[in-house]
């Protein structure tokens, strides 16, 4: 008798603490994320609404613990931070290690931006339809594209000779635009910028406009080029570890994957938003905005055509599909863009 109910005191503990996986429940994920955006920034704050989406579609079972302004991992580490596990998740900008994502350059070409949001849409489709292997050692959840990268400065630049010699902060890709405009690139992260310029260790620097408000920058510039002809949009990423994807229950990685999905109209069209704010805020300041005009315009065009031939020859030699990740791109835009 004593034997039944010690066997039955056993069996009836093991029910109450058997796992929620016995029951057929999804186990609950912790994860962290890692990005070099301040938390005040909005594209920081859109991040994490949609790491918010992600948890209360999963009834609360996936749970993101953000880290930003590098306290995790910095901006040019948090891709390999990924691959390494040293975070679950992130979110950079690919430009940010140079030569590690070669077929992914194209973004950087001054293609002429005119929205962040055609621009997140053509980096998802590009994705879809290339699928490029320097991707693949980490999950891909999305991409999305900044707004028009614009020259800001101290002084006003007004044609292409103002350039020339001019100290400008750009990374990746982008140094190559700007020394085909003249001016003498400077490499850095944008959490670097701010001192840079308010320093004069950089006389300008090349990004979109919305960086006036979101990174301050309308304290330490005083004028805006609005060289839209020749401007490139940044290619960000939001990835996650391999490992940490694989354990994942398969009912997670499909609110995972289907947040993610609808997340591109909403951070495109957050960076537009971002980047009307950022006119307005150093318009209120004081600063001026220089308009090229068509002729100037088709001057920038025509300082920057090389670097079409350069980047074809550089995936030529790589055996990449140079030519028709170009093509794609230029026909993108020429069909999406007002």
């Amino acid at each position: 008798m004593y034997c039944k109910i010690l066997i039955s005191l056993v069996l009836l503990f093991g029910f109450f603490h058997l796992t929620p996986a016995a029951f057929g429940q999804p186990k609950s994920t912790n994860l962290t994320f890692a990005t070099f955006f301040p938390a005040p920034h909005k594209v920081y704050l859109s991040v994490t609404e949609w790491g918010k989406e992600i948890e209360k579609q999963t009834d609360g079972k996936v749970k993101i613990t953000f880290f930003p302004g590098s306290t995790l991992t910095p901006g040019d580490k948090n891709y390999d931070g990924v691959v390494q596990g040293i975070s679950d998740m992130a979110m950079a900008d690919l430009a940010y290690t140079r030569g590690r994502f070669p077929l992914c350059e194209v973004f950087y070409l001054p293609l002429g931006y005119k929205s962040a949001l055609v621009a997140t849409r053509m980096m998802n489709e590009f994705y879809k339809k290339f699928k490029p292997k320097e991707l693949d050692d980490t999950k891909v959840l999305f991409l999305h594209g900044h707004g028009p990268a614009l020259i800001h400065t101290k002084k006003p630049v007004q044609k292409l000779e103002d350039l020339k010699g001019m100290k400008i902060r750009s990374t990746g890709m982008s140094t190559k635009v700007v020394g085909a405009l003249g001016a003498v690139p400077v490499a850095m992260t944008m959490s670097e910028a701010y001192d840079a310029l308010s320093k004069g260790i950089v006389e300008g620097i090349i990004c979109p406009i919305e960086a006036l408000e979101g990174w301050k920058h309308a304290e330490v510039v005083k004028s805006t080029t609005d060289c839209f002809a020749v401007s490139y949009s940044a290619c960000f990423f939001v990835n996650m570890n391999q490992a940490k994807w694989a354990a994942l229950p398969p009912e997670h990685q499909k609110v995972v994957e289907k947040v993610s999905a609808e997340w591109i109209e909403k951070a495109g069209s957050s960076w537009d938003e971002i980047d009307k704010t950022g006119r307005e805020f150093t318009l209120k300041r004081g600063n001026q905005i220089v308009s090229l005009s068509k002729e100037e315009e088709q001057r920038w065009v025509n300082a920057c055509n090389p670097l079409y031939d350069e980047y074809l020859g550089s995936m030529k030699s790589k055996g990449l599909p140079g030519e028709e990740a170009l093509k794609f791109c230029q026909e993108y835009l020429k069909q999406n863009q007002k």
